[in-house]
């Protein structure tokens, strides 16, 4: 009896729980659209407030005390304007100048005149550093451990700033620094991170839905809140990746599988973590005739691939497995800024044993019920798809022992492009029953 009784509460609880989830769904579909960006852009406001008066990262803090503003006066935007459609992306504009463009302009010149640094984070200047490398026929993988120390360190830097953990492709945002001759200024990589980013979200925004809604929300998810914002003035190396995400998706629900193969070929050729975005497009792809088409996808990208990553593999295998793997992995024996206290990596401090465990258990769970789930509902689309993948990351992210708490944008911005598809679908399937 106690059992069942039990049972019978924790039925009861999660009904409750999912019932209330149901009533804050449907309060936020009473709302107009004007007043949900309206309370977007309040919610951003406040974290960049928050960000502003908490973090002690110097280019967050100056982020948020810039960005916070701008915010308001978006969401001010939204509610005071007549013509919906014109006043939300006038507010969409105002955000994007006030808490991307002036922010990581001001911090860019910041970097070139404060002696003291810190207005970037490492990223920038491990991806300036590779491509200087590279364009002088130097090999950006070169530390490793060693024998008990570091070998060949970054003079004047910390120990994970020798470490080039991506793949070689994504050294083309340090371009202009060689262009310009300096890591400062026009040179530095967050100009070449944002500029191209942008351009790629709005290009793939506008090709994945034809519902302006939608087109919207994903600009503001991926540029505008801080989910890109913060992102693109502090560091930036993950919005591409995200961008040629969304592109590849559009191009794959456009059914032009070898598009999308090489867009998302391009962004698997500079992170790992463009990869199972990679798996999506693989697993969803069609052609126009409606029939499956991944071989197309995995052809294209696989070239892509092979071309950008296996010449710098061969030439030191060691030293490449060193900085793409053991170094993300916290194997490498130096410490990466990468570590947020999520509960991998507070594990991991309790018990690197464990930690490591946690994360073999978690991708073995995540892959089997990825599958199993893909086998009883294939043909996937995308929106599922997407909506597993977000929900597989979460986890992942959570249990890495080595992870930063940014990483969870790539769930969320995968979220939103799943009900982005998902709602276009609705909308055509609607206008189809209205046509008969």
């Amino acid at each position: 009896m106690p059992e069942n009784s039990s049972r019978g509460d924790l039925d009861s609880g999660s009904m409750v729980r999912r019932e209330r989830m149901v009533a804050w769904g449907r309060r936020w579909t009473t709302l107009s659209l004007p007043a949900r960006d309206a309370l977007l852009y309040g919610v951003a406001a406040l974290f960049a407030l928050g960000t502003w008066l908490t973090s002690t990262d110097l280019a967050q803090w100056r982020w948020g005390e810039m960005a916070w503003g701008p915010y308001v006066a978006a969401a001010v935007v939204t509610l005071v304007g007549r013509r919906q459609s014109r006043t939300r992306y006038v507010a969409l504009v105002v955000a994007i100048l006030g808490s991307v463009v002036a922010p990581l302009i001001a911090e860019v010149w910041w970097r070139v005149h404060a002696p003291y640094g810190g207005f970037a984070q490492p990223e920038v200047m491990v991806l300036e550093r590779a491509a200087l490398a590279l364009f002088h026929g130097h090999d950006p993988y070169v530390a490793y451990w060693a024998h008990g120390h570091l070998v060949n360190p970054v003079a004047h830097g910390a120990p994970y700033e020798s470490f080039f953990p991506y793949f070689p492709l994504i050294a083309l945002f340090g371009l202009p620094a060689v262009i310009v001759h300096s890591t400062t200024g026009w040179g530095d990589a967050r100009l070449a991170l944002t500029a191209f980013s942008l351009l790629v979200t709005v290009w793939g925004a506008r090709l994945v839905s034809d519902d302006d809604n939608v087109r919207l929300r994903v600009l503001q998810y991926g540029i505008a809140l801080p989910t890109g914002a913060l992102f693109a003035v502090t560091g930036g190396d993950d919005l591409p990746i995200l961008a040629l995400g969304l592109l590849a998706l559009a191009f794959t629900r456009r059914h032009q599988p070898a598009r999308a193969g090489w867009v998302i070929g391009i962004a698997a050729a500079m992170k790992f973590t463009a990869w199972p975005i990679a798996l999506v497009v693989f697993a969803v792809a069609r052609d126009s005739r409606g029939r499956y088409a991944g071989f197309k996808v995995a052809a294209a990208s696989g070239f892509v691939m092979v071309a950008a990553v296996v010449p710098a593999f061969f030439a030191n295998p060691v030293t490449f497995l060193a900085n793409v793997v053991a170094f993300p992995l916290g194997l490498s024996h130096v410490s990466s800024p990468a570590a947020s206290p999520l509960p991998g990596h507070l594990i991991s401090d309790w018990s690197p044993t464990l930690g490591h465990l946690l994360v073999v258990a978690a991708l073995l769970v995540v892959a089997l019920s990825s599958l199993r789930y893909a086998r009883r509902h294939w043909p996937l689309d995308e929106t599922r798809a997407l909506f597993v993948l977000a929900l597989g990351t979460l986890v992942m992210i959570s249990v890495a022992s080595a992870t930063r708490s940014g990483y969870l944008i790539y769930p969320l911005n995968m979220a939103v492009w799943g009900w982005g598809l998902m709602e276009r679908r609705g909308a055509r399937h609607e206008a189809e029953l209205l046509r008969t």
